[in-house]
């Protein structure tokens, strides 16, 4: 069993309580716009982290991270982009790895919307989590936790904070 915190748009802000979390669980995903390399450092002295660059971030951290992931955790194929879009609106990049890889799970930021959703079209579940950190629109900041297990995706937690 993985138990995974999924976190997105942290735009350079790393506070105690996301610190916190992340030493709870298995694995940090980061979906992208990271915004300083030391976030991503902090979430790594708490947990595993897996990372995807973001649009706001600058070479160091595309240095280090890929614009997208695809692995396998417990059984489940995992997809991961910065920008994807959402079911029915995917954009082309995104689109195209999904029809060549068939992921169980697809992940993203970007939108600062917290959003899960089963795609029926490419059978899949989606998710984006919200955005954690304090910049951009969002009324308050989302991450997402769950576990994985023997190819289920199980207890799924949205965890909200205010800005």
């Amino acid at each position: 069993m993985a138990k995974i915190l999924l976190l997105s748009d942290t735009h350079s802000d790393i506070n105690p309580t996301v610190l916190e979390r992340a030493a709870e669980v298995d694995q940090v995903w980061h979906a992208g716009d990271i915004g300083a390399i030391e976030v991503t450092d902090a979430l790594k002295k708490c947990t595993e982290l897996k990372a995807v660059y973001g649009n706001i971030d600058e070479a160091l951290i595309r240095a280090e991270f890929p614009k997208e992931l695809l692995f396998d955790c417990e059984g489940i194929k995992v997809y991961i982009t910065h920008i994807a879009g959402y079911p029915g609106r995917y954009n082309t990049f995104a689109k195209k790895a999904i029809e060549t890889h068939r992921p169980d799970l697809v992940i993203c930021g970007h939108s600062h919307i917290l959003k899960v959703m089963r795609d029926l079209k490419y059978d899949h579940l989606y998710m984006n989590p919200g955005a954690i950190g304090r910049h951009g629109f969002h009324k308050s900041r989302t991450m997402l936790r769950f576990s994985i297990e023997q190819g289920q995706i199980k207890d799924l937690e949205v965890l909200e904070y205010k800005r």
